[in-house]
């Protein structure tokens, strides 16, 4: 499922079960980065916000990508962090050419979350903008698609974020909940 990152998001998967004491919403939004040094050189089992180059630079060895002989660990299991709603990650071209091709029954249970198409883009398709940092990105991403799932939207169109290594930790999580389908 999609990781709480308010009090709400908790009282919501726990109902009565438990007490949330309400410290705000998490600053960072998706978990931690998690590199594993059991075996004699570092390894990125799951990106978060700190960059690759952060955690090399910390280390002073390049980290290696995770492989079979891993370690299992939280939020790598290939459809994580999934909403109710099928995601599709995709290119903003590939976005762009869906919208146009998208026929109003199907726009009923649609939304997009893209950094670079205007929120009036198509008035009948729920349209919400991707923030162009990183970091704030990967703040509000949980929170939209839990908010997408309570809206009842059956499909979440997003734009693929850019390929550098800040944005690193949010497309993995993005491709996490993609998979899920």
């Amino acid at each position: 499922r999609v990781s709480p990152t308010t009090a709400a998001h908790v009282a919501q998967e726990f109902g009565d079960l438990l007490w949330v004491l309400d410290g705000g919403p998490c600053e960072v939004g998706i978990e931690s980065s998690i590199v594993d040094c059991t075996r004699g050189h570092a390894v990125l089992l799951r990106p978060g916000m700190l960059t690759r180059e952060l955690i090399e630079a910390a280390a002073g060895e390049s980290l290696l990508d995770r492989d079979a002989a891993a370690p299992r660990a939280s939020g790598t299991l290939a459809s994580h962090y999934a909403p109710r709603a099928t995601v599709q990650l995709v290119s903003s071209d590939v976005l762009q050419s869906a919208l146009a091709q998208c026929g109003e029954e199907e726009a009923s249970g649609l939304a997009v979350y893209s950094r670079t198409l205007r929120p009036d883009a198509r008035p009948d398709v729920l349209m919400l903008a991707m923030p162009a940092d990183a970091a704030l990105a990967a703040q509000e991403l949980f929170s939209v698609l839990r908010d997408l799932d309570a809206l009842g939207v059956q499909r979440i169109l997003v734009e693929q974020p850019p390929d550098t290594p800040e944005w690193e930790g949010v497309r993995d999580r993005l491709q996490r909940a993609a998979a899920a389908r």
